[in-house]
Parts: C-alpha cells; sequence; structure tokens
C-alpha cells in the first residue's frame, strides 16, 4: 500500500517522543488531581515564560480550554464577540452556550478570520444598553486565526486597548497559539498581548492530551477550577497531562516544534504562488485548486480537505517531512 503524505491536520500528527518520555517518568505514585508535584510546577513554569504572573490548568481538550476561560468573562445573560468563522462558533458543537449556561455569540466578519476594533464597535455599537438586549462582555480571538493569520503585538495591542475601554475580557483561543509565537518571532509574552485569558494548545503540537487554560488574573483560578470539577474535566491523575505540558515547555520545545511546521508551510507555499488565499502566518495553506487539480494531487498520494468547491486546505506539523512538503510546493507549482 502507498504511504500517503499527510496534509489533513496537524491532530493527525503523531505524540512527539519526548513528551512520551516524560508520561512514562510521571508513571508512579502521586498525590490524585492536581495535587501532584508535576501540576503543582505549571503556575511558575508559564509565569517564567510570559514574563508575568499568571495560573495554568490543564485540561484534555482544546474546546474545554476555550470554554472554561470563557466562563470567567461572560455571564449566562450575555455574549462573547467572535468572528463569525470562529472554532468556538463553528466547530464546537455548541459547547460555549453549554458551558457559558446560555451565553450568546455575536458574530463579526473580518478578512483572514481576525477581528479588528472598527469591525466589533459597527456590530456591538447598535446594541441597546437595556435588559431587553443581550449585552457584550468579552471579545474571542484566535491566534492564529482560522484562516492562519497570525495576530501581530501591534493588532493585539490595539484590541486589548478596545476592551478595556469598553469594559470587556479579551480571551485568546491559542490552539496554534506556538506558531503563531513562531512566526512572530519566537515570544510568548508578543504572540498573547494583554489578553485575560488564554487555552495554549499543545496537543496540535506534539502532545498526546492535553492543553492549558492560562489566566493572567490568578485570583480566577479557584472559580475556574470549581468549573473544571463541574464539567467533568477533573482528571483524577492529572499528573500525566502535566507531564505532557512540561515536556513541551522543556527547551522550548513547542517552539521548536511550531518552526519545523511553518517551515514546511512556507516551502508549500512557494509554489502556491497566487493560488494562495491567505498569507502563510502559520502551518496552514488555503490554496485555490479545481476538483481536477485536486484529484490530480490525490493521485500523487497527497491527502488533505477540500476547502469549498474550488479549494483545499493543507496542514503541516512537528513531523511533517521536508521532502514532502518540497514535493507537494512543486506538485502545485506543476499543476
Amino acid at each position: 500500500m502507498t504511504q500517503l503524505k499527510p496534509f489533513l491536520s496537524d491532530n493527525a500528527a503523531p505524540v512527539h517522543p519526548k513528551v512520551w518520555e516524560a508520561m512514562r517518568a510521571a508513571d508512579s505514585a502521586d498525590n490524585p488531581y492536581d495535587g501532584d508535584t508535576l501540576s503543582a510546577q505549571l503556575d511558575e513554569r508559564f509565569s517564567d515564560l510570559f514574563g508575568r504572573e499568571c495560573a495554568a490548568l490543564w485540561t484534555a481538550t482544546g474546546t474545554s480550554a476555550n470554554c472554561l476561560a470563557l466562563g470567567t468573562l461572560c455571564q449566562p445573560h450575555g455574549a462573547v464577540v467572535c468572528h463569525e468563522e470562529a472554532h468556538i462558533e463553528v466547530d464546537e458543537g455548541g459547547a460555549p452556550g453549554f458551558y457559558l449556561h446560555g451565553a450568546k455569540l455575536i458574530h463579526v466578519g473580518g478578512d483572514g478570520a481576525q477581528l479588528t476594533p472598527a469591525a466589533i464597535a459597527e456590530v456591538i455599537d447598535p446594541i441597546r444598553d437595556d435588559v431587553h438586549q443581550v449585552q457584550a462582555h468579552a471579545i474571542s480571538i484566535t491566534q492564529a486565526s482560522e484562516y492562519g493569520r497570525s495576530y501581530t503585538p501591534h493588532e493585539l495591542g490595539a484590541l486589548s486597548d478596545f476592551a478595556k475601554k469598553r469594559g470587556l475580557g479579551l480571551h485568546m483561543d491559542g490552539a496554534r497559539f506556538a506558531n503563531s509565537a513562531a512566526f512572530l518571532g519566537g515570544s510568548a509574552a508578543a504572540a498573547v498581548g494583554q489578553v485575560d485569558s488564554l487555552a495554549f494548545g499543545f496537543i496540535k503540537n506534539g502532545a498526546m492530551g492535553a492543553e492549558a487554560v492560562i489566566l493572567f488574573d490568578p485570583d480566577r483560578a479557584a472559580e475556574v477550577k470549581y468549573r473544571r470539577k463541574r464539567a467533568g474535566h477533573l482528571q483524577c491523575k492529572g499528573r500525566y497531562l502535566a507531564a505532557q505540558i512540561l515536556a513541551m515547555l522543556e527547551g522550548d520545545l513547542w517552539l521548536a516544534n511550531a518552526r519545523h511546521a511553518n517551515a514546511a508551510a512556507q516551502d508549500i507555499a512557494s509554489g502556491c504562488g497566487d493560488r494562495l488565499m491567505h498569507a502563510v502566518e502559520a502551518n496552514e495553506l488555503f490554496v485555490r485548486l479545481s476538483p481536477t487539480e485536486r484529484e490530480a494531487l490525490r493521485a500523487q498520494d497527497f491527502a488533505f480537505y477540500d476547502w469549498g468547491d474550488d479549494a483545499a486546505r493543507f496542514v503541516t506539523a512537528w513531523d511533517t517531512r521536508a521532502d514532502d512538503a518540497s514535493v507537494l510546493g512543486k506538485a502545485i507549482a506543476s499543476l
């Protein structure tokens, strides 16, 4: 059987060997839930990474990480402002409404699935300030966005200033946060800006099943712990989740993995020319391809998802082979 060249999703990538090693090293008796020695290290490690005090809690999925964080910023009678193609709207099965006990999502448009203060204001300004209309409580942005675009520090600063002036919380869905940080030069602090909370993704970048909820107001951690338990995400052997996260932080493995994936994406992009629908600022490429052209690539054993009728999405990962990326770029160029 021919070996497929995988560009379906970074979710399909294997677990990094160093993560397996860390989980094996954690395979001994310790306190249950989050009372173990590894979980106790998370606050300090992430505070060092971001250069400011924060609280960090593990959870098993990106959906739960997003919703647990948003729960601290939005009341059930309020709303979260997000892009109309945000993951919390399109791909989380109504989980935000479930976790936030009925809170609404207010949709805003924007190129590259990114938000701007002006676009947000255009949508929320007409909302009357009375009990008959749902009021915005928070903004959620995605880094990198659903189209692989990365918010710059300047753009993050503008959004943070806007949120503060309007009294809104600011949340970041960071499923591919590492890829944006790598694109922006390697600084976690620059890639996160002054958001209130971050769902720091590790699974797409080499972990097995661990994400981190980062709270830049550590006093909110107690609330999230209660929410995590009620939501069914307090795992009794939490040390295995903490072990994965710490392994990814050790020696900046999270950043090295992301840089590798980004480099592979850039290699592919070099063969796409004006077929690219969006600038490649992480590890995703959206490429204009006809049905016939897509079938021609699949006949060469490339695996990827269709994106509408006339495009395809290609995603690279920490384990993408340089040869596969190069061959794909050349195959697209030759169409």
